[in-house]
């Protein structure tokens, strides 16, 4: 039988300084298909060569990853400074609007660091140029230097709401978690739901009030050891529940059809 489909978002690089190049992280795929048991499939996220229509027919859901470049403040009505970093105004354009697609069809999505940021983007919220200027916040930022696995330690706690979506996926109201990120949740949108903090009162966890699909978001990178890791594991395997119940009823559906 086939596996359902899981469109990975990639991001624009230009490797060298030189050649353009879409990308998406190894372990991104690694979890998807590992654990949620599902195909990735790695996506040029730009309108120049996939629509949001295709995106939708041809993939069964997606996983919103992380990546170096932020979304352009202009979607949430501030202008760009320096503090906001690199762009990717390409991702921006298929990205939030697949977003708002999936909310209202069901389609299941898994936002990631920036994922998470544009999720919540997507649905009128806004962002903070960087956590680590406010008063009374940590710096979520990646280490500078040291290996993988110094960089994707374990180094805060995340607190759920007790009974809350993210306590019952994990069985457990506080957890551990990696830190690799600049930019945080300043204006939850329209129908996001707050799940979890960071000790700090970073947002860390969010899903989409009365959405009828999977709409998890984390700002943390649980696709690092997701195979082993006890908090990483249990979202990619209820990632992948999901993707395989959208896409057995889409193949119900068509079924049906033919029929």
């Amino acid at each position: 039988m086939a596996r359902p489909v899981v469109g990975i978002i990639g991001n624009q690089y230009l490797i060298n300084d030189q050649y353009p190049a879409h990308a998406g992280g190894t372990m991104n795929s690694e979890a998807v298909a590992g654990v949620s048991k599902c195909m990735p499939l790695l996506v040029p996220a730009d309108p120049r060569f996939v629509s949001v229509d295709e995106l939708l027919t041809h993939c069964d859901g997606f996983l919103l990853t992380g990546g170096r470049p932020n979304v352009h403040p202009e979607h949430y009505g501030e202008a760009a400074t320096e503090a906001h970093g690199e762009f990717d105004r390409a991702r921006d354009a298929i990205v939030l609007p697949l977003v708002r697609a999936c909310v209202e069809s069901g389609q299941p999505f898994f936002g990631i660091c920036r994922g998470f940021q544009e999720v919540n983007v997507a649905m009128g919220g806004s962002l903070y140029p960087e956590i680590r200027d406010l008063p009374g916040r940590d710096n979520h930022r990646m280490p500078p230097d040291g290996t993988l696995e110094e960089k994707f330690a374990l180094r805060h706690a995340v607190e759920f709401s007790e009974g809350g979506v993210f306590h019952r996926v994990m069985g457990a109201q506080k957890v551990m978690t990696n830190t690799l990120h600049g930019q945080g949740i300043k204006r939850p949108g329209a129908r996001i739901v707050v799940d979890g903090h960071a000790p700090d009162g970073t947002p860390e966890a969010t899903y989409i009030k009365d959405a009828p699909g999977f709409t998890l978001s984390v700002q943390w990178h649980p696709e690092w050891d997701a195979a082993n890791d006890p908090v990483s594991r249990p979202l990619f395997e209820a990632f992948g529940d999901a993707v395989r119940a959208w896409a057995n009823g889409r193949q119900t559906i068509s079924h049906l059809k033919s029929a």
